[in-house]
């Protein structure tokens, strides 16, 4: 999970009912199946930090300290109102910035390395990824929720879709690779001359 969405992800568990850390860091390792979010206990407790410097949430009154990992928080009316900011913006996909396409670009134009072996380990760390969802969709199917196991349903088609995109671009290498890059003009340094004047200051 990035950074942002353990955040918001910490938001919408303190919708719930007021949590110590961790309790958030048992009820995020639930919510995601266990095995596909990787937080670290760590992760949410500066997390917590944070968001109570931010005001969006503070530690419940009235309760009994029980060290730094037992401290219960509950979200403020700041920190709704994130929340429901969060939950009203479309989650976005960089698809268009890609950086195995960079590497693939870089090495057909630079010749470090030969764009047909950059395709290669891609492909074969793709087929890696694709035998171990499709060995974890297979152990949930007996003891998951479903939600879980509509998550790795989502992982394995993105792979799989990755997957068969390498085939096209291998499909046209050769005429991307006879395609040349065009660098842009230099811009001129300086200021801009002026235009000469005519003798009568028109």
């Amino acid at each position: 999970m990035t950074r942002m969405s353990v955040r918001h992800a910490v938001l919408g568990l303190l919708h719930q009912r007021a949590r110590h850390g961790y309790e958030l860091h048992a009820a995020l390792t639930s919510l995601g199946g266990g095995e596909l979010w990787d937080v670290k206990a760590a992760q949410i407790y500066a997390t917590l930090d944070r968001l109570a410097e931010s005001g969006l949430v503070r530690e419940q009154p009235g309760t009994q300290s029980g060290g730094p990992q037992r401290r219960p928080f509950e979200l403020t009316d700041e920190g709704l109102v994130e929340l429901r900011s969060w939950f009203s913006m479309p989650v976005k996909n960089a698809y268009q910035r890609d950086e195995f396409f960079l590497k693939l670009m870089l090495a057909i134009t630079s010749a470090v390395e030969e764009p047909y072996a950059v395709l290669r380990t891609q492909r074969a760390s793709l087929y890696r990824d694709l035998h171990e969802l499709m060995g974890q969709r297979q152990d949930a199917s007996a003891r998951a929720a479903l939600a879980h196991q509509l998550q790795l349903e989502q992982a394995v088609l993105h792979v799989e879709a990755d997957l068969r995109w390498l085939e096209r671009i291998e499909a046209r290498l050769d005429d991307m690779s006879k395609q040349t890059t065009v660098d842009p003009a230099p811009k001129p340094r300086g200021r801009p001359r002026k235009p000469p004047q005519s003798p009568d200051g028109e």
